[in-house]
């Protein structure tokens, strides 16, 4: 399993990959601290089924490029995309227009609120 955490929250992500760990689900997890970041990669290696991740865990709010801007980005990389990626939105905003935009977004395939347990880990790992 191949996963990518876009986040500026370092505590969040340390948390995150603590708790996939504890899953012993083999996992392979990359780090990025903002959307851009994420999606300059994504191009890079766009062709690349393998090193492609099958499920990226999306930020809303950060720098530079944030988690709307990337799924705009992801938007236009999506047909050169060798396989089909989901998307999770993880968030701390309980602002219901946020929640409702996220799970409403075509290409999100639902949004969690921080922090991520480790039963609903499982569940998407397993999916």
């Amino acid at each position: 399993m191949n996963l990518f955490i876009v986040d500026d929250d370092q505590t969040f992500v340390f948390l995150t990959k603590k708790t996939i760990s504890s899953t012993k689900i083999e996992s392979q997890i990359s780090e990025f601290n903002d959307g851009q970041e994420a999606i300059d990669y994504l191009k890079s290696i766009a062709g690349n089924a393998l090193l492609l991740p099958d499920i990226i865990f999306l930020d809303i709010f950060m720098p530079i490029l944030d988690g709307w801007g990337f799924l705009e980005e992801y938007k236009l990389l999506l047909p050169k995309l060798a396989k089909k990626i989901d998307i999770y939105i993880v968030s701390s905003t309980i602002a219901p227009y946020d929640i409702e935009r996220a799970k409403s977004h075509p290409m999100v395939s639902d949004l969690f609120i921080k922090p991520l347990v480790k039963d609903k880990i499982i569940e998407l790992l397993n999916k």
